[in-house]
């Protein structure tokens, strides 16, 4: 393997020491930042520049799926793979669309990290070997876009705006984070509410946890 350079993002610390210990022993691999933080994620990859960011899906901040998106509009050098416990289609297809490159199970082994990230700095696309031909066959065909079809006309706004709401920050908060007015995040929240066809915050939480955009823990 070339040398490679990465950044390795999940807010579980011994998750991330045991992917940082697989990929110490690894030749020619380099891991220029870690975080636990999707914000800090973003903000890491667009100083330290790594060829390949490893993310888990569900950070605080900002989830895997939203840096993931951010990066492949605006650092499309570095290629994204999703790191995460879930196997789903739908998961997949979501990262997929969202602009990662590769989709890495939790429970995998050293040598199929190893050729996940060989294939993805050769500029190919990787899912692991367990993840069923239907998976490829959902994305490609948009199948099951309906089910999950609501979540992917919010704008990255509502989306951020749905995630902090679903980590239960009060309105001040959001806005402070945000850099917008109260008046304007409760503006999001109810455009949240009406589009998504949910009558209430409990609602949004819900269905952000659903989608694994926050994790019950």
């Amino acid at each position: 393997m070339s040398a490679l350079r990465l950044l390795v993002a999940d807010d579980h610390a011994l998750v991330r020491a045991g992917m940082l210990a697989l990929l110490a022993e690894l030749p020619g691999v380099t891991v220029v930042a870690e975080t636990g933080d999707g914000r800090e994620a973003l903000r890491l990859i667009r100083e330290r520049k790594p060829d390949i960011a490893l993310l888990d899906i569900s950070m605080p901040g900002l989830n895997g799926l939203e840096v993931a998106a951010r990066v492949a509009q605006e650092h499309p050098a570095t290629r994204v793979i999703i790191v995460s416990m879930h196997g789903d289609d739908e998961s997949v297809r979501r990262a997929l669309v969202a602009g990662a490159v590769g989709y890495l199970l939790k429970n995998s082994d050293r040598s199929e990290l190893e050729l996940a990230l060989t294939t993805v700095a050769r500029g190919d696309t990787w899912l692991s070997p367990s993840l069923t031909k239907r998976v490829v066959a959902a994305y490609a065909q948009g199948a099951r876009a309906g089910a999950d079809g609501s979540f992917e006309v919010l704008t990255p706004r509502q989306r951020e705006v749905l995630q902090l709401v679903a980590e239960g920050r009060t309105g001040a908060e959001i806005a402070q984070r945000l850099s917008l007015s109260q008046k304007t995040v409760e503006t999001y929240r109810a455009r949240l509410v009406e589009k998504l066809g949910i009558r209430d915050v409990a609602g949004l939480v819900k269905f952000a946890i659903q989608r694994g955009l926050v994790s019950l823990d």
